[in-house]
């Protein structure tokens, strides 16, 4: 299960680091094509500005409710390993040689 959060908060860590990735590429095309006139142009510019503004909000949400949703589950994993610790050394030493088992037979 551990391994199943893991993945999907990586998979959600890369996917807001591609969001900002791209936020920032069509900020800087907003630059370059300050210089170009044209009331079409103007109100595509602003249009764009207006909907990065909205993705920065966004991409700032979700970036805070993953790091909230992590911080939840390692204080979770925290107050297991404290409250049940024999259980827990069970569970690392039964992955522990299992991981050996695999490792071994290649």
């Amino acid at each position: 299960m551990s391994e199943v959060a893991d993945m999907s908060n990586s998979s959600k860590q890369k996917l807001v680091s591609d969001m900002k990735v791209v936020v920032s590429d069509a900020e800087e095309i907003l630059r370059a094509t300050a210089g170009i006139a044209g009331e079409k142009m103007v109100d595509l510019r602003e249009r764009i500005g207006e909907r990065l503004q909205e993705a920065k909000l966004r991409i700032a949400d979700a970036e805070a409710a993953l790091v909230d949703r992590t911080k939840a589950a390692a204080h979770a994993a925290d107050d297991y390993v404290n409250e049940n610790p024999w259980q827990a050394v069970g569970i690392a030493a039964g992955v522990g040689l299992l991981l050996g088992l695999v490792i071994g037979r290649r």
